[in-house]
């Protein structure tokens, strides 16, 4: 039994970082209220800062059907890990977010090769006599 064309067009690795982004993009948001209220970023700074990342990380969370929006994603993580020059904790939370990236990418590229070598060999099975 062959599996169904779309679900060997999805990809288990822009699902991954979708997710991540998509989470990522809730803290980034909640970052413009702390760095006004505990940082005293002037708001005229915090909310273009804050809100423009958050906004980044969900438009790239829509771009990784293209091969360039997984780099952009790895912008948005040096963004969120240089967030932290402003509110310290942000180098702890975009580190985390970093690594959750960097895992959802290269592990979605396993399998990514997984599943291709695995239904290549599959079609080859079904062609032979």
């Amino acid at each position: 039994m062959r599996p169904p064309p779309q679900e060997r067009a999805r990809s288990p690795r822009r699902g991954m970082c979708a997710a991540v982004l998509s989470l990522e993009a809730v803290v980034l948001g909640l970052s413009t209220p702390v760095m006004i209220a505990v940082a005293d970023v002037d708001p005229g700074t915090a909310l273009p800062v804050g809100l423009g990342l958050m906004v980044a990380a969900l438009l790239v969370a829509g771009l990784l059907r293209a091969e360039w929006g997984y780099a952009l994603g790895w912008a948005v993580q040096v963004g969120a890990v240089a967030l932290g020059f402003v509110v310290t904790t942000m180098f702890f939370l975009g580190g985390l977010f970093a690594a959750l990236w960097a895992t959802a990418y290269l592990l979605g590229l396993k399998i990514e090769r997984e599943r291709a070598a695995a239904y290549a060999a599959y079609a080859a099975h079904d062609e032979t006599p």
